[in-house]
């Protein structure tokens, strides 16, 4: 699905739309804060932000 709420509401600017496939990515996945907009506004329930681990 090609909505790109995602994208929008990223406030690191971390997910880009991939063209080929139709989808968002994460092209800049270590500016990733965690915060999980991305996560709570997908419609689709598509994205899962992952908890990083220390080290």
């Amino acid at each position: 699905k090609r909505c790109s709420l995602c994208i929008h509401i990223c406030p690191k600017k971390v997910l880009e739309l991939d063209e080929v496939r139709g989808k968002s990515i994460p092209a800049r996945q270590d500016d990733c804060i965690g915060c999980k907009q991305c996560e709570n506004i997908c419609p689709d329930l598509a994205i899962t932000v992952k908890e990083r681990e220390e080290g």
